[in-house]
């Protein structure tokens, strides 16, 4: 045993470690060594233990030496580097910023919350019970093929969500009225990226749910909230339109910000642009999620998130959004 401390002691000293590596890889290996010799060391004679005892310390001693250089060693490398840093120059410590359509979601969501609404969620890959069926979207309803989807499954059973009209089905049936809700997230549509249309995108809906709710009701709050992002002068109109989940349909324009209602290539000489869709909820909606449409009634909304933001700051393209570009997102601190 006595040549076996002699050998690895004699290893010990003609290591050299050159990096981190290294290192590790040297402790490892000895620890391991020492360990194993402790546990021979043990069962060793008294006389013999005394004769080894100093080689015992003196492998561990050689050993701590060995780390020791190496620590010191690094510590004298990182100094001698932050030695060669220029402190004299310029810095930027600016603050970074939320990004543009958080800044819009926390705007709308004070104003929501401000009226007792509360937030939900729903999944972003969603069944087509959900996402068409329950909201009056049967298998062969035309409207399906007014929304390019992504279908994950061959059978088309699952999808990416195509509008975030999902949390009212779910909410609708697994809540009892009264229901005041908005959900705020990401949606999915295959789509040809371009300057004004994207496949991932953001989307605001809420619905309310309740005895006696009238389209006075909706036109109000529409009013009250289109003021609290646009400012209180703005005007607002509402057109028929067309939704399946909603009965009448409407879709509501603002008054163009750029030339004030007198006609511009923004609003395509219109003098308005439109911001959001919504109505009365459809009663089958109601049905298909367990709610008795005899007692109650309720409204729904929706609009993008990207599109407003771009109206708000006069942005010309929706790719800006998904770029990361610092010279973009520094525009919004």
């Amino acid at each position: 045993m006595k040549k076996k401390f002699q050998d690895i002691i004699a290893e010990i000293e003609k290591e050299e470690i050159k990096n981190n590596a290294e290192f590790l890889s040297f402790k490892k290996k000895y620890s391991t060594l020492i360990k194993e010799l402790n546990n021979e060391f043990i069962n060793l004679p008294v006389e013999t233990k005394r004769e080894l005892g100093c080689m015992m310390n003196l492998l561990k001693n050689k050993m701590k030496s060995l780390c020791d250089d190496f620590e010191k060693t690094i510590k004298e490398q990182a100094s001698k580097k932050d030695d060669d840093i220029d402190y004299t120059l310029p810095v930027d410590i600016s603050l970074g910023c939320k990004h543009p359509l958080t800044q819009l979601g926390d705007e709308m969501s004070e104003f929501f919350l401000s009226y007792g609404f509360d937030f939900v969620d729903a999944p972003e890959i969603e069944d087509d019970w959900h996402n068409f069926t329950a909201l009056n979207m049967p298998y062969d309803h035309p409207a399906r093929d007014m929304q390019d989807t992504f279908f994950l499954d061959n059978k088309k059973q699952y999808v990416l969500r195509t509008h975030t009209t999902n949390a009212q089905a779910r909410t609708l049936e697994n809540k009892k009225p009264p229901i005041y809700s908005v959900c705020i997230g990401k949606v999915f549509r295959n789509e040809t990226v371009s300057a004004r249309s994207s496949e991932v995108f953001h989307q605001i809906d809420g619905f309310v749910v309740d005895k006696n709710v009238s389209f006075a009701d909706f036109k109000t709050i529409m009013n009250d909230f289109l003021r609290h992002i646009f400012g209180s002068k703005t005007k607002m109109r509402i057109r028929p339109s067309y939704f399946p989940f909603t009965s009448p349909s409407v879709e509501i324009d603002i008054e163009c910000l750029i030339c004030k209602g007198k006609g511009c290539s923004i609003c395509k000489k219109s003098g308005w642009l439109e911001i959001l869709g919504g109505g009365l909820i459809h009663d089958k909606v109601l049905e298909n999620c367990n709610i008795d449409s005899s007692i109650y009634s309720g409204y729904a909304f929706g609009g993008g998130l990207e599109r407003i933001s771009m109206l708000i700051h006069g942005i010309n393209d929706i790719r800006l959004f998904y770029e990361n570009d610092m010279r973009f997102l520094r525009q919004f601190r």
